[in-house]
């Protein structure tokens, strides 16, 4: 019995959901394209933007994919994490829908009003302002209300997560919460408090501003909120990858998740340690003390923590099941593992791609090495790594496993879909390698011109490469890219037009317990409502002095003295 067969109302909710997320995905992946071939200069005069028009591109393309895909593929998949863990339907599967309703208002909003770049006859001005939207750029209010709605709309979804945990507690006073549900309950609690920060910014700054209600924002402050939201997104983004790999990855290699309790402490790390992280993204922002700087850079690092006991756990929980199927020596068990399983190969590709993401992450956290690095285009190379490939290619192969469950339905062109994470794994290693070493050698970001082969850039020749050769890599790594993003879509609309056939197999969605389960662990560790509490205090602590030195002298009134630390 399918997924489907049990929870037919859940299954329509998680393919609506995932439906958005996938056409916003198709047209920012597009979008990415053209970005890269403008600013590298390839096929420039060919495609139909503007030098102006670039960052309405770049605009669309950060946004369809770093909040929109995002948020709508996690909303659904976590309706299945959640229902499928407590075996039990959704509290009310109409706030559900609300909050979908919400998001997909607000997504209308917002990406008409960035749309309006290439037509200015469109009901809404432009709203160039790019993923990161803080002052002084500004945007039409559409776009600041459609942020709002998205984010409310995520709420609202989440509220209900919690109301069928609350449901679920009364008839089971007494059990371990199951771990899917437990990562599901985490990633919302650090999901609430994280946008606190960015509701702030738009709700009571950026919207009155962009109305002409007020007439001016402190630049730092909405800078700080928007930051405040802007780093814990990035777990927000790869939490539920880790669902995957956490839970589905070990079933899919042959064997069983190796800790349980190790999984639950790397959430409630995430939890306490996701937030009070951001100002590591304002190094060079004159008004923060450099003490709090050092904060944030120290949090930050701590990060590094459930990051490795992940990579040590699912490596192990991936060996453990290669050896089952008769692996052996000291590496020759990869071999045994089902690299021919496209859902398998994507997750598995994609964590090798995150622990790459992390090390050059260690580089952007650090105070002083950030400096070599800022506001070029290494941070892009990095958060394609990140959001780009350990979720964007999670969430791939996780729609291999998990969309025939939801649809009754086999898999279609399953070659396509097999080729399609190795190509992207390829076209990722050009892109994202390319975009460090350009980033060492100075190649700014968020520029529409290509930089010519020259001074900056050539002084490194070998090592880094000349600029013609960084620029060339990036291209043919964002076209091998968006190609495997075609041979996704064509697997995923192909499994949705295809019939049901009789006899078909059906994919087994049982996830088997853990080697060491959840009653080796001490029960703390469920109680969400401490762990909630901790992460608000530390965030207090992180954020509360700089932020009151921002507003001490008005909140409108930019320029705001740092304390000393």
């Amino acid at each position: 019995m399918t997924y489907i067969d049990e929870f037919p109302t859940e299954a329509k909710i998680i393919r609506w959901h995932w439906g958005v997320a996938f056409a916003a995905l198709g047209i920012g992946g597009l979008f990415g394209l053209i970005q890269a071939l403008f600013r590298t200069g390839y096929f420039r005069d060919a495609l139909p933007i503007t030098a102006a028009e670039y960052y309405t591109v770049l605009t669309a393309h950060g946004v369809l994919l770093a909040l929109v895909f995002t948020t709508f593929f996690i909303c659904g998949m976590f309706v299945w994490a959640l229902t499928r863990s407590f075996d039990r339907e959704l509290h009310d599967a109409r706030i559900v829908w609300a909050g979908f309703a919400s998001m997909l208002l607000g997504t209308v909003l917002a990406t008409v009003a960035i749309l309006n770049g290439f037509a200015p006859g469109l009901p809404f001005s432009d709203s160039s302002v790019l993923y990161t939207f803080y002052s002084p750029l500004k945007a039409h209010p559409a776009f600041y209300i459609g942020a709002a709605l998205l984010i409310v709309g995520s709420w609202v979804v989440g509220a209900d997560y919690f109301l069928t945990f609350r449901e679920w507690r009364a008839d089971n006073p007494d059990s371990r919460i199951p771990l899917q549900a437990f990562m599901v309950l985490t990633t919302w609690i650090m999901w609430y408090l994280a946008t606190l920060g960015v509701a702030v910014e738009v709700v009571f700054f950026l919207i009155p501003w962009s109305f002409g209600w007020i007439e001016t924002v402190d630049p730092l402050l909405t800078r700080s909120l928007f930051w405040f939201f802007g780093h814990p997104v990035v777990y927000f983004w790869l939490l539920p990858g880790y669902v995957a790999w956490y839970t589905i990855l070990p079933k899919l290699a042959g064997g069983r998740l190796l800790s349980d309790p190790l999984a639950r402490v790397v959430f409630v790390l995430f939890v306490l340690l996701s937030t009070p992280v951001g100002f590591h993204h304002q190094y060079v922002d004159p008004g923060i003390s450099e003490g709090f700087k050092a904060i944030a850079m120290t949090n930050t690092m701590m990060l590094l923590l459930p990051s490795f006991l992940t990579a040590f756990t699912v490596v192990a929980s991936m060996e453990y099941g290669a050896r089952r199927r008769g692996g052996k020596g000291f590496l020759k068990w990869l071999r045994s593992l089902p690299w021919g399983d496209p859902a398998f190969a994507g997750m598995a590709l994609a964590g090798l791609m995150f622990a790459a993401g992390g090390f050059s992450g260690m580089i952007n956290a650090g105070m002083n090495i950030n400096y070599l690095i800022h506001n070029t285009i290494w941070v892009p190379g990095h958060f394609h790594l990140t959001v780009g490939t350990a979720f964007a290619l999670t969430a791939m192969a996780t729609t291999y496993w998990l969309y025939p469950q939801l649809t009754g339905k086999q898999l279609q062109h399953r070659t396509l879909a097999l080729i399609q994470p190795y190509l992207w794994f390829i076209g990722m290693t050009l892109m994202s390698n390319a975009m460090h070493r350009g980033g060492l050698a100075g190649i700014p970001r968020r520029t529409a011109e290509p930089i010519p082969d020259g001074a900056g850039a050539a002084v490194f020749d070998p090592v880094f490469g000349t600029v013609s050769e960084i620029q060339l890599q990036i291209a043919v790594g964002a076209t091998l890219l968006t190609t495997s993003l075609a041979l996704f879509l064509i697997v995923v609309t192909g499994t949705w037009l295809s019939r049901p056939r009789a006899g078909a197999l059906r994919v087994n969605g049982d996830i088997p317990d853990a080697l060491s389960g959840p009653e080796d662990s001490p029960r703390v560790l469920d109680n969400l409502t401490l762990w909630a509490a901790i992460a608000v205090l530390l965030v207090a602590i992180a954020y509360g002095f700089p932020l009151w030195s921002m507003v001490a002298d008005g909140l409108l009134s930019p320029g705001s003295a740092p304390i000393p630390v």
